[in-house]
């Protein structure tokens, strides 16, 4: 055994200098203490990850080399080659780059040679791309740092790093999953330690994707990896799952969690390089090697092994480690509940405020807040003095407090707050559903009528025009009917933000709280719910998630969180309860409303969205998909209909209470899905091309043996 090997995930803070310095040196401390002599921290770890139009401001930079300067001085970096993430101007360009350094001296700067620029992520927005590749230049250092390393010039480029004993290569994030990633040609030019610096958001079922990329490259390779992620909220709508590695060879030897609450959390594992180089004698990579284009190596005057040989002291690693994955329904208890946990102590509020309507979406929404008390419970009994510390200040608690959170329900009491806000349209079913989800929660419960408002807005319409609007069951236009159903939602948004902002006054308490909306994304997709209600909040945490997730996240969370309160849910049909039961005595049901399933929605936003489909391909699509239950003229009308209702609530998405990016799917106009909010609703073209391939193509699902089937 020849070294240690570390790499970290951090919580950090977009623009949060002084924060981020402390958990970076702490990362470090932490790395030494554990016999490490490399540490590898995420990417932008000094000013955050997501500083956005922030990057284009000098004071970023500048504060940048200031948080360096101090990180250089430390005694914390003395004796151990650290890999910091920076944003650096060279030649008035700015860079996304890592800065080596080792006691006290910059060894190189490595920037960013290939972006992330689709999705979530604007990197060409902020930062050039450096495509000298395997060239150097010199990098002339500010006068702050110059005095503290003497060094006036740092090579600054597309080079690699040698010590004594072996080689390092940088590789940042995104170069990681392009087709040619720099490790390829690093590894041939005998690189054997990669250092991956990212900053990686969580999606649903993505993580998988990451690590086998990981494995693979050092599989064909050999090699060692180290993968250093972001963990946390930095200020946005993303939610960085950490999960940091380490692999060798094609096997992992150590992985980071993906959902947590610690602020600095840092892996390592004693590594073989003997085993590496052994890996590497294959005849046809002996091969490929020697013909290889030399990279410009950088020397540093260390070994990684310490000049030992064997790390004395510490623990072998033992081999590889099983990767496990958690399920989906465990990603959206675990992922939002550290999101919002994160939120909330960063914003410096009391808590946070929930409408309860008795359905699924806000009832999942709770059932995260309860997930992320139960996450700040088993922190604090784990002794967590961050956890601890931030608890008892939004629970008013004095800095001396001997109050411990280890009372998931307890600690709900005091910083969840719920109310029912009934119409005369509600059942007493809802509003039982919604005061008993509260109790098994242990949150503080209001419930209350507001026909008396309803009726107040109704009269100075009345008032001013001389007309009473009716519901459709009773006589009522369609315009009547929603304007009715539309006032009783955005007053539920008005009372939302007032007893959000009063409750902890009524209870004697200090601050605000803040509100949490409950709309899914197929509903947002779908345009499905009235612009500026109970939907429009201070954050979403399902905002990012399917009906269908969530659903069956709910039934995990009824067994996994011993809620038996759930199974009512499950089994309610989902409805708005904002017209008059009708003649049929049927309640007014979201799906018949819609025109459509959620299960039909998630496959129209995947198609939408993922595989960038319009209305045209989208037929193609659903005709090899459905087409064995339904006629190419039914799915043609469904298609329609979905385009239709997509294109005139689209304007809907520029308001969307920021949500948790959970969903690759997901129609965030803000951030993620960038189409325009005025379409042409009819698509005339468009619908036209489709009614014509509907008219040719054979109706299969007439055939023999082809039953009606759900949409799933």
């Amino acid at each position: 055994m020849h070294l240690v090997t570390v790499a970290t995930q951090l919580d950090q803070w977009s623009l949060d200098f002084e924060g981020n310095c402390k958990r970076i040196l702490k990362s470090i401390a932490i790395a030494k203490s554990r016999g490490a002599t490399l540490r590898v921290g995420p990417e932008l770890e000094i000013p955050g990850y997501g500083c956005l139009d922030h990057f284009l401001e000098g004071d970023t930079i500048l504060h940048s080399w200031e948080v360096l300067a101090t990180i250089l001085q430390s005694e914390e970096a003395q004796g151990i080659v650290c890999d910091i993430g920076m944003p650096i101007e060279h030649k008035n360009n700015n860079y996304n780059c890592r800065v080596i350094i080792h006691s006290g001296k910059i060894v190189m700067i490595r920037p960013k040679m290939w972006m992330a620029n689709d999705g979530n992520y604007r990197e060409l927005r902020h930062f050039t791309p450096w495509h000298k590749h395997r060239q150097v230049e010199q990098h002339s250092l500010p006068r702050i740092i110059r005095n503290v390393t003497g060094q006036d010039l740092v090579p600054f480029g597309d080079a690699v790093v040698s010590t004594e004993d072996t080689v390092i290569g940088v590789e940042l994030c995104e170069e990681l999953f392009t087709p040619a990633s720099p490790h390829i040609l690093m590894g041939l030019d005998g690189v054997e330690i990669f250092t991956n610096s990212s900053a990686s958001h969580h999606e649903l079922r993505k993580l998988n994707r990451r690590i086998d990329l990981i494995k693979e490259a050092t599989m064909k390779l050999g090699g060692i990896y180290l993968y250093a992620n972001q963990q946390g909220c930095d200020g946005d709508r993303l939610y960085y799952d950490g999960a940091a590695l380490i692999a060798m060879n094609g096997q992992i030897l150590a992985r980071g969690s993906q959902f947590s609450l610690s602020d600095v959390e840092v892996i390592t594992a004693t590594v073989d390089l003997g085993a590496v180089r052994a890996h590497r004698t294959t005849s046809s990579r002996r091969m490929q090697s020697a013909q290889a284009e030399a990279y410009q190596r950088v020397y540093v005057d260390t070994r990684l092994d310490g000049g030992q040989g064997i790390r004395v002291g510490d623990e072998e690693t033992k081999g590889s480690m099983e990767v496990i994955y958690h399920t989906p329904e465990e990603e959206i208890a675990l992922g939002p509940a550290c999101w919002l946990w994160d939120y909330l102590r960063r914003s410096r509020c009391q808590g946070y405020f929930i409408p309860l309507s008795g359905g699924i979406d806000s009832c999942a929404t709770t059932v995260i807040i309860h997930s992320m008390c139960r996450l700040v419970a088993d922190a604090a009994s784990k002794g967590d003095e961050q956890v601890i510390a931030d608890a008892r200040r939004i629970a008013g608690e004095p800095e001396d407090s001997s109050y411990l959170p280890i009372d998931p329900k307890e600690f709900a009491g005091r910083i969840f707050h719920t109310c029912y806000m009934g119409t005369e349209h509600s059942s007493p079913e809802t509003r039982k559903r919604a005061k008993d989800l509260s109790e098994a929660v242990g949150g503080y419960h209001v419930d209350l009528n507001m026909d008396t408002a309803v009726s107040a807005v109704k009269g100075i319409f009345s008032l001013v025009t001389g007309k009473k609007p009716q519901f459709a069951v009773h006589g009522g236009s369609s315009a009547e009917n929603l304007a009715l159903q539309n006032i009783q939602a955005r007053l539920r948004m008005v009372l939302a933000y007032m007893f959000a902002q009063l409750l902890p006054w009524a209870r004697g308490k200090v601050g605000g709280l803040l509100v949490l909306g409950s709309a899914n994304v197929d509903e947002s997709l779908r345009g499905y719910y009235t612009k500026y209600d109970c939907s429009s909040a201070d954050v979403n945490p399902i905002g990012g998630i399917s009906k269908t997730d969530l659903k069956k996240f709910i039934a995990w969370a009824e067994v996994n969180f011993d809620l038996p309160i759930l199974r009512s849910f499950l089994d309610a049909i989902p409805t708005a309860e904002l017209i008059p039961i009708g003649s049929d005595n049927v309640a007014q049901s979201d799906e018949v409303e819609m025109g459509m399933t959620y299960d039909e929605l998630s496959v129209y936003g995947r198609l939408r969205k993922v595989e960038k489909c319009g209305p045209y391909s989208m037929f193609g699509k659903l005709v090899q998909e459905w087409g064995s239950f339904l006629s190419p003229v039914e799915i043609a009308t469904k298609v329609k209909h979905f385009f239709f209702n997509y294109a005139i609530n689209r304007h809907k998405m520029t308001t969307l209470t920021p949500s948790v990016h959970m969903e690759s799917y997901s129609p965030d106009d803000n951030r993620f899905d960038l189409r325009p909010f005025l379409l042409p609703t009819r698509f005339n073209h468009q619908f036209r091309r489709i009614d014509e391939l509907a008219d040719k193509l054979p109706n299969r699902a007439t055939q023999p043996g082809n039953d009606k089937a759900k949409v799933d």
